[in-house]
């Protein structure tokens, strides 16, 4: 216990969030560890001020108001996965920069499990630096995408919807 502050100097790791799939994936969107926000509503992208869910809208129609469980569900019949790839950490707030003692998520497993996925989309350089740090040997391909967060003001709303529209490119079988 910290006395001057009255707190405890150890912090419990935060237990990220469970993927999102459906039965054949072929994009698997990671980005690097949910927010506050996220992790309050069990929610991937739970922040309203975050653009994942605008841009989904804006390349599949699917509304970013519709239930949780809809836009999830509608998400996966364009065949899309979503997941992070730090399964758990200690962070304070919702910055990347934040993250201490990351453990991440068995991605290497996913994508033995799931073969279909033919493109991972890394949501942000923090994703792609947690995603590299992993050392995956894969023939999946990987992308890094503007991140989604609101703190990213460094793409506008448009560019990063167009530069999210390479995940319309990854063919949805059959």
């Amino acid at each position: 216990m910290d006395r001057r502050a009255g707190t405890s100097t150890h912090q419990a790791a935060l237990p990220g969030l469970p993927p999102v799939l459906g039965d054949t994936p072929r994009i698997l969107i990671l980005g690097s560890f949910p927010g506050a926000a996220s992790l309050r509503h069990a929610e991937y992208y739970g922040n309203p001020q975050n653009h994942f869910w605008k841009i989904i809208k804006a390349l599949f129609s699917i509304d970013c108001h519709l239930p949780y469980p809809d836009r999830t569900a509608r998400l996966c019949r364009h065949h899309i996965a979503l997941w992070d790839v730090i399964g758990s950490c200690i962070r304070e707030g919702s910055a990347d920069e934040q993250i201490k003692d990351p453990v991440f998520n068995p991605v290497a497993a996913f994508l033995t499990a799931h073969p279909s996925v033919q493109l991972v989309a890394l949501n942000g350089t923090a994703a792609r630096r947690f995603y590299q740090q992993l050392c995956i040997p894969s023939p999946v391909p990987s992308v890094t995408l503007p991140s989604t967060s609101p703190a990213n003001t460094r793409f506008t709303f448009a560019e990063k919807v167009r530069e999210w529209e390479i995940i319309l490119t990854c063919p949805e079988g059959e």
